[in-house]
């Protein structure tokens, strides 16, 4: 095919595409920003050339250091991420004569379906559903609240050339309308350096249904089944699995004809995904068409058995497919979890940046993948996408995929960020969700308050406190032993019983602990149970069975005054093991007052102070904006959650981190 492809991405998606290079025997040429010279993607690579310093409008979307690259290094093919600005591939196309190609569809399909106004045009043109809207550009906030009017609330405002949810607000009324258009056209400009909006009708409780195609230069097109991608928050996919349970075969076929429909009416050549919005009765609504690799594309290739980086490099070079749509099956059931460096306590996930202090991927666990751009020791930044990884797993049916997702979640080690594995084993395991029961609104309706993390039954609650006891005395044996010395003990000491008292949430429980050989005998709650492990202390995982019921636990944290954190069942629970002696004593132990935050607006998330809307001296009334936050491509509005005088300004600088605040007398 060709001898050296240069891939101009980062993280995940880069070392996807070197995976397949390899395998093809294809040499990779990776470019990188300053603070990614570290970056896995850049180890795998054979050449990696630094473009710039770490945001991404002075490296990954640095289009003349990018074509210097490839002039230098002599690559033959680029690969890139298509929702960067048209004047790039203007630039690419000049280097046709000079042998560079593409990996991907050609500049007319991108520009037609990078927009998001005219690919509404065109999908009207080749007789695909579309929803109601406005299909011109909207000049200002005046005309988008006369257009949300005539169309009727509520309505959606997104980026014309935008995607991944950024540029995208849904508005209820006139206010919203206002403020949604002032940000969906920041964060446009931001992200994809064009801020033109467009609006149309909301579909409210919709379920999100996209189907992957795959086309050639030679007129032939196939769709290769559906995912669905229902399970969102802030617009932004969180779980996708494929093929989806909602489709019956007329609807499948029917979404899929349409959508190669539309991949032959502007000539498409490669894999691209064209997203629908589909209500309850199964009416289809297109929405939008990707031209790149969609994050998600990983469910497809396991029910299908198709390489779609092989396919799309196999396009490039001019080959026809291998494949006709009778060919396309669907076997078995494959999930795929977006694993966040996300605190999701905090709106279903604010951003989290820090070091990964440990990391360690479950793929020990059966029919499991792990698409990563990390490893441990990987610094995850304000720049770039939160996303730590994509976990896909796959089985025979969705009940078995299921719980392979299940069982690869309690194993997954994460250390150093907050990460969003808590919220994520809780919808794989929630009942609607098992049902089938879902749409893009899932999450607020199943958590309206916010996500508070898994809620244990009185049989969990005992099982953990249990296991913490049990913990908690083989490391005190442990600490007993002395390994590699002479020293003997002149009387060995026979205590087989110990008394606990065991902090959890806003209770006090009393444990009753005994050892018989490896396992330990626990009364909580006057009833006993047992449990069983190796009792590896070192390693971050842990197996017990509990009265024959197997779990896997990691300890995340511990201290001297007992303090100890564990995961179990995803959630991180907070406990305190004290002996009876020491419990009785602690209530003479003074308690540090908490800080009083109710005067105080402090970032929620590390960030960039894109504005400040007050300054010393104002008064402000509650729900006021004082400061908007860019993190992570996001914008972010701060407002006042009571009414006073601003008193001053602390530290707001370019870059904010969480001690950052406004103060309000």
């Amino acid at each position: 095919t060709f001898e050296k492809l240069l891939i101009a991405n980062r993280g995940e998606i880069a070392c996807r595409v070197i995976k397949t290079c390899k395998k093809m025997g294809i040499k990779t040429v990776a470019i990188h920003s300053d603070v990614d010279a570290n970056a896995v993607h850049v180890k795998m690579a054979d050449e990696a050339v630094c473009v710039g310093p770490a945001p991404t409008s002075k490296s990954y979307l640095n289009m003349d250091a990018i074509m210097e690259v490839i002039r230098k290094t002599r690559a033959q093919a680029v690969s890139l991420n298509v929702s960067i600005c048209c004047s790039f591939l203007s630039s690419l196309s000049l280097q046709a004569s000079e042998g560079v190609t593409f990996i991907g569809p050609d500049t007319h399909a991108i520009q037609a379906m990078g927009d998001k106004i005219e690919s509404k045009l065109l999908a009207k043109n080749a007789k695909v559903n579309t929803i109601p809207g406005f299909d011109g550009v909207v000049k200002d906030a005046d005309e988008a609240v006369r257009i949300a009017r005539e169309i009727g609330y509520p309505v959606m405002i997104k980026a014309s050339a935008g995607g991944g949810g950024k540029g995208m607000r849904i508005a209820w009324d006139d206010e919203e309308t206002r403020e949604g258009f002032r940000f969906s056209s920041q964060e446009a400009a931001s992200s994809f350096g064009d801020d033109r909006l467009l609006i149309e009708k909301f579909i409210d409780n919709p379920r999100h249904i996209e189907i992957q195609v795959l086309a050639d230069k030679h007129g032939n097109a196939l769709w290769l089944n559906e995912r669905e991608c229902s399970i969102q928050r802030r617009n932004q996919k969180v779980v996708e699995e494929a093929p989806s349970t909602f489709l019956d075969p007329e609807t499948r076929k029917a979404m899929g004809e349409q959508a190669v429909a539309l991949a032959k009416a502007v000539k498409y050549s490669s894999a691209g995904t064209v997203e629908f919005l589909m209500d309850s009765s199964k009416n289809f609504y297109f929405l939008e068409m990707n031209t790149r690799l969609q994050v998600e594309h990983p469910v497809t290739e396991c029910i299908t058995g198709l390489d779609l980086v092989q396919e799309m490099i196999r396009v490039a070079k001019g080959y026809p497919l291998r494949h006709k749509q009778a060919d396309i099956p669907i076997n078995g059931w494959a999930v795929e979890c977006r694993v966040y460096a996300e605190d999701p306590y905090k709106s279903f996930g604010l951003p989290s940046i820090g070091k990964l202090s440990q990391y360690q991927e479950p793929l020990h666990v059966p029919s499991v993948r792990v698409d990563s751009g990390i490893q441990q020791g990987s610094d995850i930044s304000i720049y770039y996408d939160p996303m730590i990884s994509k976990l896909i797993t796959y089985g025979s049916n969705r009940a078995e995929a299921l719980k392979r997702m299940e069982e690869a979640l309690d194993n997954y080690v994460i250390r150093g960020v907050a990460h969003n594995i808590s919220l994520l084993r809780e919808v794989i395991v929630h009942p609607r969700f098992v049902q089938g029961d879902i749409s893009t609104k899932f999450l607020p309706e199943v958590y309206p308050d916010g996500f508070k993390g898994h809620k244990l039954t009185d049989l969990e609650r005992r099982q953990l406190l249990a296991t913490a006891a049990s913990l908690y005395v083989a490391e005190q044996l442990r600490s007993q032993r002395f390994l590699g010395t002479p020293r003997i003990p002149i009387a060995k000491s026979k205590r087989s019983s110990w008394e606990l008292s065991v902090h959890l949430g806003d209770g006090i429980y009393p444990v009753a602990v005994s050892k018989d050989g490896s396992s330990f005998s626990v009364e909580v709650d006057g009833m006993k149970l047992n449990v069983t492990s190796e009792w590896n202390l070192a390693s971050p995982l842990l197996s017990v069975t509990i009265d024959g019921t197997q779990r896997t636990i990691q300890r995340i944290s511990r201290n001297a005054s007992g303090e100890t954190s564990i995961q179990f069942l995803g959630t991180v629970y907070k406990l305190q093991i004290l002996t009876k002696v020491a419990a009785e004593l602690s209530k003479y132990m003074p308690e540090k007052a908490a800080e009083d935050t109710s005067s105080i607006l402090r970032s929620p998330m590390p960030g960039t102070v894109v504005a400040v809307s007050v300054k010393p001296g104002d008064m402000v009334s509650e729900g006021q904006e004082i400061c908007v936050i860019e993190a992570m491509k996001m914008q972010n509005s701060m407002i006042a959650a009571k009414t006073g005088k601003v008193s001053h300004l602390r530290s707001l600088k370019t870059i904010c981190n969480l001690s950052n605040r406004i103060e309000f007398k």
